[in-house]
């Protein structure tokens, strides 16, 4: 080892895969972050990166704790999508494969990952690198890994790393302190600490709604795990799994990560985690509000100021788990009912929003959402509408998930629809986080009924202005609909709870 200043490669393969959505392409991570050599360190200390919070958080406390060298390669994130194509991820990993090897020796590699890939040709793209990883460092140099408590886990996974760290909140709020924790942890093993990893896997894989870590069944097993962690329990991982990824890995997963190489009590906890979260399994069915009565709230609410304002979520439409981000069925039932005073965001239509660019603020004309979009739920849906508003998309995150982080939606513009503002985008994302409203001008305060195409993680940017019993998750179509039985699947493990409700489970003997 560099005892004086350790080398540390720095890299990251971040996508969570909803297999019934379009090919993610490589264009798709340049348009949000695929980075290389000092571009990662300079975002990395920028205090406002453009890379998810684990990176900085991980540098910061690096530095905080001695010298070290990072050795940077390559950062590659993209919003949620589908599989990854073929030539972009090989590609991938032989660079990947290549940099180390020219970088050699070295102390440690730090992975900014999110674990619920896919790639065509492949289901376990995060377990194929890496193993290319570890085949080219060896064995005896800590591999450290972040992930998203949606991952999808398999054996190859953790047999290739030293440490794993998931996600602990749901909304993502703690992803800067996960880097935190794995730079401790890459310490430890730089000085000597040995580790192992243990998982048990259950046939469950719960409705992402029903996933939240405030309060419910996930939450209670994500804090028993917290209580856990101590003596030779370094790291308790939770990982509830991507329903959408469609993958032989799919399953809630208990992982867990010991000192002193002790195999067993990782082992004995996993199953103990595992027992408990099969125990708790109906806990994890969750209704949503039918349309015709959201609508119908949405009326009250907009008519009667002595109602307390609303959020509406689109979770079926979720951009954070694959939506396309432009679905019109909450949008045109809002119209068709006449509701008024509504911020509905932010709806994904490159095509509109560069038409209302040329046309300019205060032009009046028919927008054709959809115009250019051809996919299942992307229906059309025709409006006279105003433009408010234009901007760059651009806007740095001031709470929950995004805080803190330089974010882009393209090109975007602020119509009216008469009564209902929408932002409508270029860069599809969801909708998470204030400024996407306020960057308009727009006072959130003022709204009485808010529209998020997002699935959860609104809720810590926006709960300043609504607490949990004004939010309601609307049912609608789309590519992730909570509604599991409206997939056909080709590769989830069958049976599996709550799919098949007769599903049967035999925990693994005893470590």
């Amino acid at each position: 080892m560099s005892k004086d200043s350790p080398r540390i490669a720095i890299l990251g393969f971040a996508i969570e895969c909803n297999r019934f959505a379009p090919v993610t392409t490589a264009q798709d991570f340049e348009h949000d972050v695929d980075i290389r050599g000092n571009r990662i360190v300079a975002e990395a200390r920028s205090g406002a990166s453009i890379t998810l919070p684990d990176l900085p958080g991980f540098f910061a406390e690096m530095d905080r704790t001695g010298p070290w060298t990072p050795v940077p390669l390559r950062v590659s994130l993209a919003q949620p999508g589908g599989p990854v194509e073929e030539r972009f991820f090989k590609t991938f990993v032989a660079e990947i494969e290549s940099g180390l090897r020219s970088v050699m020796p070295l102390d440690g590699v730090f992975i900014a990952s999110h674990g619920a890939a896919l790639a065509e040709g492949t289901d376990d793209p995060d377990g194929d690198l890496f193993a290319a990883i570890r085949g080219v460092v060896g064995t005896a140099v800590p591999v450290v890994g972040v992930f998203d408590l949606h991952a999808n886990v398999s054996r190859k996974m953790i047999d290739n790393l030293s440490v794993f760290v998931g996600y602990l909140k749901n909304p993502h709020t703690d992803i800067e302190e996960r880097g935190i924790e794995a730079a401790r942890h890459l310490r430890s093993c730089l000085a000597g600490e040995k580790t192992a990893i243990a998982m048990v896997k259950l046939p469950l894989v719960p409705p992402q709604i029903s996933l939240l870590t405030a309060k419910g069944p996930y939450a209670d097993l994500v804090n028993y795990g917290q209580t856990r962690v101590g003596g030779d329990i370094i790291n308790v991982s939770v990982m509830a799994g991507f329903a959408y990824s469609d993958s032989p890995k799919n399953g809630l997963t208990a992982v867990v990560t010991s000192r002193n190489g002790n195999a067993r009590a990782a082992g004995e906890l996993a199953l103990d985690i595992a027992r408990r979260g099969w125990a708790d399994r109906e806990s994890y069915k969750r209704a949503m509000m039918p349309l015709a009565d959201a609508v119908q709230l949405a009326r009250q609410v907009g008519r009667d100021k002595r109602r307390k304002p609303i959020a509406l979520a689109d979770v079926a439409d979720n951009p954070g788990g694959g939506g396309r981000g432009n679905t019109t069925y909450l949008l045109r039932a809002l119209k068709g009912a006449g509701v008024q005073g509504v911020f509905f965001g932010v709806f994904n239509d490159a095509t509109l929003a560069a038409e209302a660019h040329r046309l300019g603020e205060g032009a009046i004309f028919t927008a054709s959402f959809n115009r250019d979009e051809h996919h299942e739920f992307s229906l059309p849906f025709d409006c006279e509408a105003k433009v408010v508003k234009l901007t760059d998309g651009k806007f740095t995150g001031r709470r929950g998930v995004l805080r803190n982080v330089a974010a882009d939606m393209g090109p975007s513009a602020l119509l009216d629809l008469g009564g209902i503002l929408v932002v409508v985008i270029s860069l599809r994302c969801q909708c998470m986080e204030p400024r996407q409203f306020e960057s308009f001008g727009l006072d959130i305060a003022q709204a009485r009924i808010v529209v998020v195409k997002s699935r959860g993680h609104f809720r810590a940017g926006f709960d300043e202005f609504f607490k949990p019993d004004q939010v309601y998750e609307v049912d609608c179509p789309g590519l992730t609909s909570p509604l599991l039985q409206n997939f056909t699947w080709s590769k989830l493990p069958r049976p599996v709870y709550p799919l098949d409700e007769d599903t049967e489970w035999t925990p693994p003997p005893s470590p």
